[in-house]
């Protein structure tokens, strides 16, 4: 059995990494640092290792010099950004066996290690090496992305972005994937966990099998247990017939809680027996039912945070939480909005039968500048809108875009049209706003409850529940003040 040292400073990584060739036949050690693995190689023959270009105690090139003084018959592949990819041809030159590219993709890192065990003795200048190290990064092609069978419900495919964050969220998607841990899935409404929760899914061994969402927020605590486990006939008022519940519909395939901090309490308990044993029992009966289900679960709240509070089992907690994936928010992706903005009108062409349109220059700065609060679900249904509103041939124009995105200019005015108290100078500032007289005191409260409300909407990312907690009012007292106050978010 062929031993392998992964050392890379991502836990996460040495965890996957390690599990996925363990399963293809090789004997495997982790390191995050290349003080230890050196150590390990004194104490260890190992046959190759995956090495990390950039760790916390040094980098690549000192450790592959290292390893080469110490063991010179172990094969070394270097793991490596994307714009550290002529540094890793320098690295081959010098003696590493090959390198490959983040994101990290399993049936691309088993073929390589196959061959380099198979044929140490290569390890030499590839013929494109010298040229590819004398380009700029830029020219280097991208990694290559796997294209999957249906990226959401609907059949849309999954975009992909090219941003670092982006990469990063690839790179972790193709590594737990093929795996059967369980995922929780962090991110902002809108930004496409339940498409994340299907990528995983269509790219592991259930992907034959039934894929599963269930929205938790949805669920009322009287029917909770009856959506996820089933009811038999006769169990309650109103089941007049026997029901199979999520967890049996999933069977050998994947379940996707949505919004799990929802979830009663009660509930909680029966799904960490569910976990633990393996086995449902419909509300109402007494046969155990054993069930073989991979568990995903999202939620847009800090579920460590709802552990403190007493809101969530801290036991559940853990169960769920063998490998955490955040998906950040549109604003922290720009670089991805010119790929997003062209996938997504490609999709509004073919949805509308005509030729697929294009933004004005002033809508794409406005794309640009504007902060999503939606994310990704905004920008595809503004987009939508806009590419309905718009005539074939024609730009998209400010005019086709919602209230809101005109709405957010002003919310990004220059400080010189704000007063030192944070509220407009000017009632051209607000331009949703009705007319109001300087002079009337009614107006004057209605300006700063205003500027208030916007306020307060952009500190919790728009959600209208925790800002109307902060607010100290009810929602429906908020949505008053927002149709009143002509605020469209």
């Amino acid at each position: 059995m062929k031993r392998i040292l992964i050392v890379d400073d991502e836990i996460n990584i040495c965890t996957l990494l390690s599990k996925f060739l363990s399963k293809h036949g090789f004997k495997t050690d982790s390191t995050m640092t290349g003080a230890q693995a050196l150590k390990m190689l004194k104490e260890t023959p190992y046959d190759l290792i995956l090495c990390d270009y950039r760790l916390k105690d040094t980098d690549g090139a000192q450790l592959l010099s290292d390893i080469r003084t110490l063991s010179p018959q172990t094969v070394v592949i270097i793991i490596t950004g994307y714009s550290d990819v002529r540094i890793a041809v320098d690295m081959v030159k010098n003696g590493a066996y090959d390198y490959i590219s983040k994101p990290l993709y399993p049936d691309e890192i088993l073929a390589l290690v196959h061959k380099a065990l198979e044929h140490p003795g290569t390890a030499t200048i590839k013929p494109a090496a010298a040229p590819a190290a004398e380009a700029s990064a830029e020219t280097v092609q991208p990694a290559y992305r796997p294209q999957p069978s249906g990226g959401t419900q609907n059949g849309d495919q999954y975009v992909y972005g090219e941003s670092e964050p982006s990469r990063q969220l690839i790179r972790e998607l193709t590594l737990v994937a093929p795996t059967d841990y369980s995922v929780i899935i962090f991110g902002e409404t809108g930004t496409g966990k339940e498409s994340v929760a299907h990528l995983i899914h269509d790219h592991s061994s259930r992907k034959s099998q039934p894929f599963v969402p269930i929205d938790c927020g949805a669920l009322s605590r009287e029917l909770a247990a009856s959506e996820l486990f089933g009811h038999e006939k006769g169990s309650f008022t109103g089941a007049i017939g026997t029901k199979i519940g999520a967890f049996e519909q999933a069977h050998g395939g994947t379940i996707f809680l949505d919004e799990i901090a929802n979830l009663p309490y009660d509930v909680q308990v029966a799904l960490l027996r569910v976990i633990q044993e393996k086995q449902i029992r419909r509300v109402g009966s007494m046969k155990e039912i054993g069930v073989d289900v991979r568990l995903i679960v999202a939620s847009n709240e800090n579920l460590f945070e709802a552990v403190q509070k007493g809101k969530f089992r801290e036991d559940l907690f853990h169960r769920f939480n063998e490998f955490t994936i955040h998906i950040p928010p549109l604003r922290d992706r720009g670089d991805d909005l010119q790929s997003f903005v062209g996938a997504f009108l490609a999709q509004s062409g073919k949805e509308l039968n005509k030729p697929e349109a294009a933004l004005s220059p002033e809508v794409w700065e406005c794309f640009k500048n504007y902060d999503w609060p939606g994310n990704i679900r905004e920008l595809k249904n503004v987009i939508r809108r806009a590419s309905l509103l718009t005539p074939a041939g024609k730009e998209i124009s400010m005019a086709a875009l919602p209230l809101e995105m005109k709405a957010g200019k002003m919310l990004r005015q220059p400080a010189s049209a704000i007063s030192t108290d944070g509220i407009a100078e000017d009632q051209t500032d607000m331009p949703n706003l009705p007319q109001l007289d300087d002079n009337d005191l009614k107006s004057v409260a209605l300006k700063a409850e205003y500027n208030k409300i916007i306020n307060v909407l952009k500190e919790v990312k728009y959600n209208k529940t925790k800002a109307a907690q902060l607010l100290n009012i009810d929602r429906k007292t908020l949505y008053n003040k927002l149709r009143l106050l002509n605020i469209n978010y």
